[in-house]
């Protein structure tokens, strides 16, 4: 029988030569008990070419030994060389360079630790967590207890370390709109060496090197050698959720910052209240809730609750953007405040119904500012969404009380002055409590005198362009959620779509440009609950992700990203995210919960 070392130089072996190997072994009916420890080596070493391989169990064949059990291994051996040898990352890194030279890991022998040099080191809370996170997402078989230990028959597991240093500490603190994300990754033989700047950018390298693991048929997990330099081209890459219209429940939530994780994104921008119901849980105005949510129990979000998606997002490097909106998008709001909203007038008289926030009354305003103060003390991040679209005038037109407020402040009949007169003091409340606002672009369309740091979102139409162009020359900073309203569905592969998106490209200077932030998905909730959100968000989602992260003209073919998100989606459904189907095929691990 040849020996092990004749072949130890060969090269790896073409799929059509592997259809000879299996042709040609499966006929001579031999293998030995130890042709299968021999053959396994082969896989593992990655170094087989089909020609060879062919050779030996031919040379096999003349010895004239059979063995039927062993015989049925061919098939796992051809398909376990069949195994792609380089996996790829989602969003595509900005450098990757990646060798066929792989190594095998071994969970028994795999480990994560500080570099010397880090100034985090064993204690930081979020790197702590995500070793074990990691971990268990890296070796999802051998945590859950079925390891194949026939796998290392052939040679004993060789030690593998993932070395994380950063320069800088702040594992007790919130991502913000400053954190620098970035990371180097190199993996060699027996090791990985993971430098980033914070915190933040150490947990997107640890993404990209859970990614690059994959097992083969036969079990065995292997990652091949990588070089890595990555970070993301926008700083702001978010996700809506709306929990206003269909209540989410927690874990419909936390899995959804968990699938943000995987795809870098680092926003969650929580559109918590609305017209249908008030689900949050304030401290402040209780009846809110009580009487705004759709069940006073069962349909809340308790300060809790609120508490575990913020610590559930920073141990991710995710932050927590709540949004307020008014004046309009506040029935809700209504049912627990009486006084709040502008009775509604026919013929003269009050009709019963309500229409936006009441702009011309002392009590909004000390409402709102009450409101702000409590969402400042329970949201950690700096940026606070206060609305703004979407306002009906119709209401105030009718209310003889708004009419006399409009003709004592000069506003005539021009209700946009009226909406600007109101979220200009909220805005410059939030101002005063050391908070960044956001608000959507009909502020910005209503001429109102916004502060120069207040953040604008566009989320109309398709000539946002010519928005991006008028809100950047006038030195505000933007964000882009119009291409990416992604609960519009329609059939077929409407993800490629996001591949055509250019945040950058319109009229205008390059500081102009620089003045776009990033974008977000938006998945608004008339069609959507905890039964559909995972399937309707995921794998459609990460392609927004991928064109707000990487460089731009690496990700502009949609047909190039195609096998890639196949990939991927496929380890979103091993991860235990519902991620809908691209086209027809099948993924080697289909979702669990099916």
């Amino acid at each position: 029988m040849q020996t092990i070392q004749e072949i130890d130089h060969v090269t790896q072996a073409e799929p059509m030569r592997l259809t000879a190997l299996l042709v040609t072994c499966h006929m001579t009916r031999v293998l030995t008990v130890s042709a299968l420890v021999y053959c396994h080596f082969i896989v593992q070493t990655s170094s087989p070419t089909a020609l060879k391989l062919t050779e030996v169990c031919s040379s096999m064949a003349h010895t004239g030994t059979h063995s039927q059990p062993v015989r049925s291994c061919l098939l796992l051996v051809v398909v376990s060389v069949c195994v792609q040898q380089v996996h790829g990352v989602w969003p595509l890194p900005q450098q990757l360079h990646q060798s066929a030279d792989r190594g095998c890991l071994s969970p028994q022998r795999f480990s994560f630790t500080y570099g010397r040099d880090s100034a985090a080191q064993t204690g930081c809370s979020v790197l702590d967590a995500a070793f074990k996170r990691y971990f268990s997402i890296i070796f999802p078989d051998f945590t859950k207890g079925s390891e194949n230990r026939l796998q290392y028959v052939w040679s004993e597991p060789q030690p593998f370390v993932v070395s994380v240093s950063v320069k800088t500490g702040g594992c007790d603190g919130y991502p913000d709109e400053d954190s620098d994300e970035s990371y180097n990754l190199s993996v060699s033989e027996g090791q990985a060496v993971l430098r980033s700047v914070t915190v933040w950018g150490a947990l997107r390298g640890l993404e990209s090197f859970s990614q690059l693991v994959y097992q083969d048929d036969y079990g065995s997990y292997f990652i091949n050698k990588t070089e890595i330099v990555d970070f993301p081209r926008f700083a702001f890459r978010g996700l809506l959720l709306d929990t206003s219209r269909h209540y989410l429940p927690l874990h419909a939530i936390l899995k959804t910052l968990d699938a943000m994780a995987y795809s870098k994104f680092n926003v969650f921008h929580w559109h918590i209240v609305d017209d249908p119901s008030f689900p949050y849980q304030s401290r402040t105005f209780p009846d809110l809730s009580n009487k705004g949510a759709f069940h006073p129990f069962t349909h809340i979000y308790t300060q809790s609750d609120v508490m575990r998606v913020i610590e559930h997002a920073r141990m991710r490097g995710i932050r927590v953007v709540p949004e307020f909106d008014s004046p309009g998008h506040t029935q809700s709001w209504g049912k627990g405040q009486p006084g709040l909203l502008t009775p509604c007038y026919k013929g003269g008289v009050p009709s019963g119904s309500f229409g936006p926030v009441d702009p011309t009354i002392d009590t909004t305003y000390k409402f709102m500012e009450s409101l702000l103060k409590e969402v400042k003390f329970v949201f950690p991040d700096s940026y606070v969404h206060l609305g703004g679209d979407e306002v009906s005038f119709a209401c105030w037109q009718s209310n003889p009380n708004v009419r006399k407020f409009m003709e004592k402040m000069g506003f005539g009949k021009d209700f946009t002055k009226l909406e600007s007169f109101y979220m200009e003091s909220i805005m410059n409340m939030t101002a005063a409590l050391n908070r960044t606002s956001i608000v959507w672009q009909d502020v910005f369309d209503y001429h109102e005198r916004i502060p120069q740091d207040t953040v604008l979102e566009i989320w109309k139409g398709e000539k946002y362009q010519a928005e991006l162009s008028r809100m950047t020359q006038a030195g505000h900073r933007v964000l882009l959620s119009a291409p990416w309203y992604i609960n519009h569905i329609s059939y077929g592969q409407d993800w490629r779509n996001s591949y055509a998106v250019q945040p950058q490209n319109f009229s205008g200077t390059e500081e102009q440009k620089k003045l776009v932030i990033g974008g977000e998905v938006a998945m608004w909730g008339e069609y959507v609950d905890a039964t559909n959100l995972t399937p309707r968000l995921w794998p459609r989602a990460c392609a927004a992700a991928e064109r707000l992260w990487s460089n731009e003209e690496k990700t502009l073919n949609a047909d190039l990203a195609f096998p890639r998100l196949e990939e991927f989606r496929c380890e979103l459904l091993r991860r235990g995210i519902q991620a809908e189907p691209l086209f027809v095929g099948h993924c080697k691990h289909e979702y669990d919960g099916l």
